[in-house]
């Protein structure tokens, strides 16, 4: 069964790839620049936004976004997770917020089919979902794309944008999970 890479050496491998995208096509790393393509590929709408070429524009992009899936399918078939390995302190204080289900890679008392009819699951994968979307869209880039392309490309909006997703992640641990979850 193949392993993953070691983070020292996958980290500089992604290090070199981001300023080669850059410095090569002028290209910026991130996933969120896909949506707009797939938007304008699949249902344009007449909306002004999604009326660019996208084939010309999004098409390599698109072709990275199916890699990420492609590789997440075989990285799944290949080496399958039964459970995550938390700690007791951790398993103690998620049971705490009434999480008990800890068989899969996310608690699905709050991330099923069956949980979206809950309060606390239609709250977090729908709601929250929706504030990802947006907030993607308002920052001009994912957490990725920033923390990694933008930061890389010393983009003082970069920088800002990494500090507010950590300081919303920060708050969002420690407020409101644990409001919305008792």
């Amino acid at each position: 069964m193949p392993h993953p890479l070691p983070w020292y050496i996958a980290g500089p491998l992604i290090g070199l790839v981001v300023p080669a995208l850059l410095l090569v096509g002028n290209k910026a790393f991130g996933v969120s620049a896909s949506f707009r393509h797939v938007c304008a590929a699949v249902a344009p709408c007449g909306i002004e936004f999604f009326g660019h070429d996208w084939k010309r524009l999004g098409l390599w992009n698109l072709t990275f976004l199916a890699g990420i899936f492609a590789g997440a399918g075989i990285a799944g078939w290949l080496a399958p997770v039964d459970a995550i390995h938390l700690s007791p302190r951790a398993i103690a204080d998620l049971q705490g917020l009434g999480i008990h289900d800890f068989t899969g890679l996310a608690p699905r008392d709050v991330f099923s089919f069956a949980a979206l009819a809950t309060i606390p699951g239609f709250t977090c994968v729908v709601i929250g979902g929706f504030l990802v979307g947006f907030g993607t869209a308002y920052a001009g880039g994912c957490t990725s794309g920033h923390a990694i392309a933008g930061l890389a490309d010393c983009q003082l909006a970069s920088l800002v944008a990494v500090c507010g997703f950590f300081g919303g992640g920060l708050v969002a641990t420690y407020l409101l999970v644990p409001l919305l979850l008792k």
